[in-house]
């Protein structure tokens, strides 16, 4: 009953609706614990990709360039350093190519 405080209706003070309430919630939690990444991930290759462009390679020809230099880099550190730094991100382009 603790965890279904701020329910709304019959799913905050009768015990079965409360019960199945949050235990579906609990999936929940689980399930998107995990989408989270999956969509953080399509973001930063969004980002990559439109920083790319924006000096002729697409996304795929970056990466496998960027993989092939030996460039450290995850894909959250390169999609900031397009979206809030692009100057480094230039430079970047510019080793790879």
């Amino acid at each position: 009953m603790k965890q279904a405080k701020g329910y709304f209706g019959r799913r905050k003070n009768v015990w079965t609706v409360a019960k199945n309430a949050v235990e579906k919630a609990m999936l929940y939690a689980y399930r998107d614990r995990r989408n989270k990444k999956r969509t953080f991930r399509a973001l930063w290759i969004t980002r990559i990709n439109a920083g790319a462009r924006q000096h002729g390679m697409s996304y795929s020809q970056f990466m496998g360039k960027v993989k092939a230099q030996g460039i450290e880099l995850n894909r959250k550190v390169l999609a900031d350093l397009a979206m809030n730094h692009p100057d480094a991100f230039k430079a970047i382009v510019e080793k790879v190519k």
